[in-house]
Parts: C-alpha cells; structure tokens; sequence
C-alpha cells in the first residue's frame, strides 16, 4: 500500500495530539494510505530530538523549512502559533506537499484566502483542525436535520466557553498577542462558528459585543511589569444564517470552572437537538407532538451504528475521546489524499469561518450589523 511521510512542525500539545493521530490511523481505517512518521521540527534541537523519540518519528531537526523541503516528506502538520501558520504553510504547498494546519488558519481572512488560493492553483489537499465536528453524533445530527426531522430550523444557540485566561495573573503570551489576530473569538469562537456552518450551512451577518475584561498581564509568571491586553476575551453573536433563521453564538475563555463547554442548541417545528462536548457521546433529541405526560428529551448514545465509532470499538456505551476524534479528523485527511479528493474542512473553509470573525469584530467597534464577506 502507498506509503506517505510525515512531517511535523510543533511538538505540544497539539503537535502531540497529531502524532497520536498518525500512529492510530491505519489501525481504525485500513483503506487509508500508511502514514510512516518520517520527520519533526521545533525551535531546539533537543526538543526535537525527544519528541522523535517520544512519538515515533525517524528524524527530526530545529530548521522548519529542512523538513518542508525533505523529499521523503509528503504531507506537513502546523502545530505552531497563528503567526506562523501561513509562511510554513505557504513554504509546504510550494514544495508540493499536502497540509494540514490547526486553527485559525491565519491572523486574518485576507491571508487565509491567499493560503487557501495557493492550495488550489498548486493542487495538493489541506485539511484545518476542527477535529469536534469529526464527532459521529455530530454528522449524525446534521444527517437528523437535512432529511427534515426538525422541520424547519427556527434558532441555533451555540457556545464555546473555557477558562485557562480566567485568571488576570496568568502572563502575557502569544494567544494575546494582536499579530496573531483577534483574541477568544477566533481561539475558540472559530470551533463554535465552524460547528454552526457544519450543521446549518452558511452565516450570512452578524451583530457582536467583543470585550476585553482582564486589562493587563504580567509580561511573564509572577513579574510586577504588565502589558496591556488588545485582544478580546468575551464575543457575543447574533448571526443570521443563509437558510433563513437566526442564532447566537458566544465564545468566553474565562468562564471559571468550564474546561469545554463547547456546545449548542438547534430548535426546529418538529424538534430539537441538544449537544455538550462536556457529553461527547450523547446526542439529544426532542420531538415535538408526543404525549405531554411522557414527552421529553430522548438520548442518543454514540455507538457502531454511528460511523466510524466502530473502528474504534464493537460496544455502545464505550466512548470516543479528544485523541480518536482527532484521529477520525486524521484518518479522513489521509484517505483524501489518497484518493485525490477533497478534505474537509479545507483551507477555504477555513477562510469562510475566518470570515465570520471578522465580520463580528467589525460589528463590534460599529455597533451594528454587518454582512459575511
């Protein structure tokens, strides 16, 4: 079978959680070319030296562009902060090489679309990291709305809340720096509008309130000199959805005790459906009409009638995590490549989502509506 090298760029913990997705890979699906872990990159040597040996990678190297540029490299994996997305993604696909990036894709959409632009007129496949929607009950709550069993969609509600910034003594770092782009909008906010688009299709205009609440951190753990904050820390959104009905979106990364409440609530005239991350393996399900004594939410329980969580596991009731879905997101990557086709969500989706965000952060300083795009 095909084999495919792969290059890593970032050895945390995202760059951790692709290695895992690598190696597990070809054990959930078979018919995917054989992912052979060829090369990783970080700012140190030793760095990467250890995560080679960690992860199972042959060779590794402190120069991003030697590994982008290696012919046994065939497919590259961005794991780095925002700002360098778009120069080491830009570099692969010149060389040929298939990408896959985290999100965001880039600081802003202009750049994002060019990336994307690239990847078209060179012709390999990208893929973006929004591993949630890899979730079975995900593509089966969107499989529930298509065939029409909400009827119409009357409202989505959806919020990705954690809160590793709550507190205002945690330093200053690249995830608030303002060259990386606009802060918890587009660091979680992208999760929930990309869940939004995946389900009910397009975002057409949005009203935000983009706020910064902690001012200033310190330039670094227990310092007394402080920076001023210029990136946001709560996003509200009205959106408008191409389809016809309306939503509201909130993305908060100090919202104290939730670690991922990345979640939503779509309302439809025949029925609902509910979702928490916090719950990754249940689905609910309302529908409306039944008897009023009895009538009430119905879970669905992710099990092997819910492709592909029977390559994980033959039982219902066992439960998927973080790495499979990744691993799902990685397994599909692959299999795209392998077959000349089209990944999802791809480098112009991204650019869609991107969008969005910075339609909302515009609305924000107007204090009005504004249209996507």
């Amino acid at each position: 079978m095909r084999e495919l090298g792969i290059g890593l760029i970032g050895t945390g913990f995202m760059g951790k959680a692709h290695a895992f997705a690598y190696r597990a890979a070809l054990a959930a699906f078979p018919d995917i070319p054989v992912p052979r872990l060829e090369m990783i990159a970080d700012v140190d040597e030793a760095l990467a030296a250890r995560a080679a040996h960690q992860y199972g990678f042959a060779r590794s190297t402190a120069d991003w562009r030697a590994l982008v540029n290696d012919p046994k490299v065939d497919v590259v994996s961005i794991t780095t902060p925002n700002t360098l997305h778009k120069e080491m993604a830009l570099a692969a696909i010149a060389a040929g090489k298939h990408v896959h990036c985290e999100k965001p894709l880039s600081p802003s959409s202009a750049d994002s679309f060019e990336m994307a632009a690239a990847a078209a007129k060179r012709g390999v496949v990208t893929q973006v990291g929004f591993n949630y929607i890899k979730n079975p009950l995900l593509k089966q709550a969107r499989d529930m709305i298509e065939a029409g069993e909400l009827g119409e969609i009357t409202g989505f509600r959806g919020i990705h809340a954690e809160d590793y910034m709550h507190d205002p003594e945690s330093p200053h770092s690249w995830r608030i720096d303002p060259a990386g782009g606009p802060g918890v909008i587009a660091d979680l906010g992208s999760h929930i509008i990309g869940m939004a688009r995946f389900l009910l299709g397009p975002i057409t205009q949005v009203s935000a309130d983009v706020r910064t609440v902690v001012k200033s951190r310190p330039v670094a753990k227990g310092a007394r000199e402080r920076r001023d904050v210029l990136v946001d820390d709560v996003a509200r959104i009205l959106v408008d959805f191409g389809r016809g009905c309306g939503g509201a979106i909130e993305a908060n990364w100090i919202a104290t005790g939730r670690k991922m409440q990345l979640g939503f609530e779509i309302g439809g005239e025949k029925g609902s459906l509910v979702f928490t991350q916090e719950r990754l393996n249940e689905l609910l399900f309302y529908r409306a009409g039944g008897d009023p004594r009895t009538n009430g939410f119905v879970r669905i329980e992710a099990g092997p009638q819910h492709p592909p969580y029977g390559e994980f596991c033959i039982a219902g009731g066992h439960q998927l995590g973080f790495n499979d879905l990744k691993t799902i997101e990685m397994g599909e990557f692959l299999r795209a490549i392998g077959r000349g086709e089209k990944a999802s969500p791809d480098f112009r989706e991204a650019w869609e989502i991107q969008k969005v965000v910075e339609a909302a952060v515009a609305s924000s300083r107007a204090r009005a509506w504004v249209a996507v795009g």
